[in-house]
């Protein structure tokens, strides 16, 4: 049947409006889908006066890049060496960089501006790491260089962005004072060059930071140096220095406080040699206190059975000759909340090493276990020829004893009121699933060890797949050491030169200019195979003594 006009008009539209659709589809705008990420830093393209001038007499420095940078911490980051008495002035404006000097220059002298870390872009802050500005106000530069590289005294590995930094014999005293003027920072692969320098006598340091200021002002910062006098009359290369965390001098307490549960809580900022602890008032107390000692005896938790008490003064001993005196204050009816939880001496995974007791420390001292109100179920079967002992010398401490079946599951139950702590606080209900695991999870590895020198005392330390210490063991013979019972996987060996025969390993100390015991890493890693008994031949090499 025909169409009529009406029709055949409202088809016509319809197809052009179609038409239109697609083809406006088809040139739209899409949106940008991105490419690599901008890791490229500003780059200078223009320097009034030039980079590397000769007889230098310009009061300004204009430095233009190729995008906008920002400017951070500039009276940190940027030094300038000869330093000046009157700091220059840095002023950024998009592209620019001004510098305005001060002060006067010295005649026939060398300058090297270091900016650090301050010169970033402002999209994607990539730094320009370590750029220099150098001149000279006579008709020479210097042009000497020092280059080297930082590892890790511990594992060996190289350290980026350590800043290494140079000072003359008379600048000496300035380390852990003031910033330096010479220095440059590790590239990614722990290596420096120090460019740009005088013919004369420097000593070299390191610093990997906490704070970005140039200055060791935090006992956690990793430090180096080198007792040689560097004599530089020439180029000179293959300067191996290694970081290390010095040991405080001075023992000072860094956190006092009574914790929510009652305890009162101490931490030093080291460990402290054969410590124990005195209530001095009320005197009375001193009797009732329960002292617990961390590892490695730098931070002390004692419980007070009465906390009836406005104030306490605590003594703290260290080989029984007094350290400190700490006072704590607290109102005598002060509340505070004790909940009894327990940890277990279980893998991330819960599961339990072979041919051990379940060990348990809990949160508060125990003053009774009830075992009636504990259950343990093994697959689903209740058992009860368990026994559960407590440590008389700690009181946190309890141990499960019972003959696990490898590869069952089990769980532990303790029921309200199972424990009991010296307050009279009862636990809530507890739930521990764990895993007794198999054996053949397990290997044992049988360490024979050649020592170089049996005038020489050595720490062999067995490391895990995660450079954690595992097992450490003193040794002063040629010995075999056996890791039995260990899981599987890969291990490695570092071995310590142990010059004071104290067991450990000893830090050293910039001041003193006192380097660290040395430390040999076996450069094969071992692997403890599944009910494998392996053996391995260790021969330590002789000690290399460090100049």
């Amino acid at each position: 049947m025909a169409l009529n006009k009406k029709s055949a008009f409202s088809l016509q539209n319809l197809l052009i409006f179609s038409i239109a659709l697609v083809l406006l589809g088809c040139a739209a705008m899409q949106k940008p889908q991105g490419g690599p990420r901008d890791r490229t830093p500003p780059r200078l393209i223009k320097a009034t006066p030039e980079n590397m001038t000769r007889n230098f007499r310009a009061k300004q420095i204009r430095l233009e890049f190729d995008e906008f940078f920002s400017l951070k911490n500039p009276f940190q980051e940027i030094s300038i060496s000869p330093a000046q008495e009157k700091t220059p002035t840095y002023k950024a404006n998009k592209k620019t960089l001004v510098i305005d000097f001060k002060d006067s220059l010295q005649k026939n002298t060398t300058y090297v501006i270091n900016f650090g870390k301050a010169i970033a872009d402002v999209n994607e802050g990539n730094i320009l790491d370590n750029f220099t500005y150098v001149f000279s106000t006579g008709p020479h530069i210097d042009s000497l260089s020092i280059s080297g590289d930082v590892k890790n005294m511990l594992t060996e590995e190289h350290e980026k962005e350590v800043t290494v930094m140079l000072l003359t014999p008379k600048q000496d005293t300035i380390w852990a004072k003031k910033k330096p003027t010479v220095y440059a920072t590790t590239d990614t692969s722990g290596n420096f060059t120090l460019n740009n320098l005088a013919a004369g006598d420097y000593r070299i340091y390191a610093l990997k930071e906490a704070s970005p200021n140039k200055i060791y002002d935090n006992e956690n910062e990793l430090v180096a140096f080198k007792k040689q006098t560097i004599h530089l009359t020439k180029d000179t290369g293959n300067i191996h220095i290694s970081l290390f965390k010095q040991e405080p001098e001075k023992i000072r307490s860094i956190e006092r406080r009574f914790d929510l549960d009652g305890k009162l809580y101490f931490t030093f900022n080291k460990p402290l040699d054969k410590p124990s602890v005195k209530i001095l008032s009320p005197a009375e107390l001193d009797k009732q206190k329960l002292v617990y000692f961390n590892k490695t005896n730098d931070t002390i938790g004692i419980y007070m059975r009465s906390m009836e008490f406005d104030s306490i003064k605590v003594s703290f001993l260290q080989n029984n000759k007094p350290l400190d005196t700490i006072t704590l204050r607290k109102g005598r009816k002060e509340a505070y909340t004790r909940v009894i939880t327990l940890q277990y001496n279980t893998s991330l995974d819960n599961r339990l090493r072979p041919a051990t007791d379940l060990q348990m420390i809990a949160s508060l001292p125990i003053e009774r276990v009830d075992q009636s109100q504990i259950t343990l179920n093994e697959d689903s079967n209740t058992v009860s020829n368990f026994t559960i002992n407590q440590d008389t010398s700690n009181l946190k401490k309890l141990s499960i004893k019972y003959n696990w079946k490898p590869n069952s599951q089990y769980k532990l139950f303790f029921n309200e009121g199972a424990l009991i702590d010296i307050y009279g606080d009862k636990n809530k209900k507890l739930l521990k699933p764990f895993i007794a695991d198999k054996t053949e999870n397990y290997g044992q590895l049988a360490l024979k060890i050649k020592i170089p020198d049996s005038t020489t005392a050595y720490v062999i330390e067995l490391l895990n797949e995660q450079k954690k210490i595992v097992h450490t063991d003193p040794v002063t013979k040629n010995a075999t050491i056996t890791y039995k019972n260990y899981p599987v996987g890969k291990y490695n060996i570092r071995v310590v030169y142990d010059t004071n025969k104290n067991g450990k390993w000893d830090t050293g100390n910039v001041k003193q200019k006192l380097y660290p015991e040395n430390i040999w890493l076996y450069n094969k890693e071992l692997t403890i195979r599944s009910n494998w008994d392996a053996e391995e031949n260790l021969t330590i090499p002789k000690e290399i003594i460090t100049p």
